[in-house]
């Protein structure tokens, strides 16, 4: 079972932490996001795909899913995708991907990595054979190789917020490719601050000279960041 704890980094990123062994499953430590997974719970209209993560997420003790807001703007950006590939980092027990497979055309490929193989694990058990979709174990940067993508979804690595630099638009997006990244709290004033200076991992993505880019509120105390690749 994947226990441990949420915690808050730069950026707003609600991030994960092992703790390894540990008595008590995720839990929220910030104001982005509530317990992911438990906010499908009463949920009866979601893609059977969906569901089937939701349930291997919840049995596997993985609560920080991605929420059904962000989840359904990930299924709407898949459908956009005509050809090519799907990318994803940080499959976790495979919900967010989930969701951009229940979108995604008929021809499009996904691929999604994930640094912890135990999840990975499980999350394969999900799409077992489905041959559009791969689960790849590994760094997150490992993924650059499957691309260029026409969506790439940074859940999991590359967006920025932590220690690690933001990745390079340029070399993993083919032009008019879209890059999608949530757990953002919603900025309340321009320039965007967090803990009281500039919002730098915001900053880069938003200002970024290769990129079209906005911020979307998908519910009150949560943001995603969108951008379109110029080429």
């Amino acid at each position: 079972m994947w226990l441990g704890r949420v915690l808050t980094g730069p950026g707003g990123r609600i991030g994960r932490q092992r703790a390894w062994p540990g008595p008590a499953p995720f839990r929220k430590n910030g104001a982005v996001s509530t317990n992911g997974t438990d906010a499908y719970r009463g949920l009866a209209d979601l893609p059977p795909l969906v569901a089937a993560a939701v349930e291997a997420a919840r049995r596997a003790g993985f609560t920080v899913s991605c929420l059904p807001s962000q989840g359904r703007l990930l299924q709407l950006l898949a459908g956009g995708v005509g050809e090519g590939v799907i990318g994803e980092t940080g499959t976790g027990c495979g919900v967010g991907l989930a969701w951009l497979a229940s979108g995604a055309r008929a021809g499009v490929r996904l691929v999604s990595i994930e640094h912890d193989w135990l999840l990975a694990d499980v999350a394969r058990g999900v799409f077992d054979g489905m041959s559009a979709v791969t689960i790849r174990h590994g760094d997150w940067s490992q993924l650059r190789e499957s691309g260029p993508f026409g969506l790439l979804a940074l859940d999991g690595g590359g967006q920025g917020k932590g220690a690690e630099a933001p990745l390079c638009p340029r070399e993993w997006l083919r032009p008019g490719g879209t890059l999608v990244m949530d757990d953002f709290t919603p900025a309340q004033a321009w320039p965007p601050t967090r803990l009281g200076r500039p919002d730098t991992a915001r900053l880069y993505w938003l200002q970024h000279p290769d990129l079209l880019a906005t911020e979307v509120r998908t519910q009150p105390d949560a943001a995603t960041i969108i951008a379109t690749f110029k080429g």
